[in-house]
């Protein structure tokens, strides 16, 4: 079943919302959005019925939920190939969950490792899934506020770093063309310059923090 199937109404609203330039605050605004939302589902797979409401996370735009549910979709695909690289983040990068800005400079620094070879849709995919690895991490551990941290530090990172390259793309729109069946597959040429550069990025931070301890 296609993933992008949708009735025209949504697809002109959509549209709507995309073909007018957006401005850069809005893309950060959608950018923060998505990430509450991808760390909704991450918690609620990991047996966390955590609601909105429960954590004050304001509802998405009505034409995001598209980009979304295929944000959602790539994030499962990247974190079914690597399980291990996307679960237990803290752990791996030794740091405590408790302190707010370790969680944010750790995410920060596993961000830019990210990015250093350039920017991709893949790369991008692959940062809400570390932001959702260690939301689910804070939470387990009782740590709730901190995944405001994790969805505020997101959105610095996006407005210094990542806004200009959105903008070029139109927005958010154009991530629904890396998804054409719900049923991916390996062969996803998205997939293949991502899986390195992460690994590369959490080694490279657990190295840095621990010559800090």
């Amino acid at each position: 079943m296609d993933v992008l199937r949708r009735s025209s109404v949504f697809a002109a609203e959509v549209l709507d919302v995309f073909e007018r330039s957006l401005s850069e605050k809005e893309l950060v605004t959608q950018s923060k959005a998505l990430c509450r939302d991808y760390i909704l589902s991450r918690l609620h797979q990991n047996g966390m019925g955590w609601s909105k409401a429960e954590i004050n996370f304001s509802p998405s735009n009505a034409a995001l939920s598209e980009v979304t549910m295929v944000l959602l979709c790539l994030g499962d695909e990247l974190e079914c190939i690597q399980p291990g690289l996307y679960r237990n983040v803290a752990r791996q990068l030794n740091i405590s969950v408790a302190m707010e800005n370790v969680v944010s400079d750790a995410f920060l620094g596993v961000a830019t490792e990210i990015f250093s070879a350039g920017i991709t849709w893949g790369k991008v995919v692959s940062m809400y899934a570390v932001a959702g690895a260690l939301a689910v991490d804070c939470v387990r551990q009782g740590y709730l506020t901190t995944v405001h941290i994790l969805v505020d530090s997101l959105g610095q990172f996006v407005r210094k770093f990542l806004v200009h390259w959105l903008k070029r793309r139109g927005g958010w729109a154009e991530i629904t063309k890396c998804v054409v069946k719900k049923e991916l597959t390996s062969e996803q040429p998205w997939l293949s310059s991502i899986m390195e550069s992460v690994k590369y990025a959490l080694t490279t931070l657990y190295v840095y923090v621990m010559k800090e301890t």
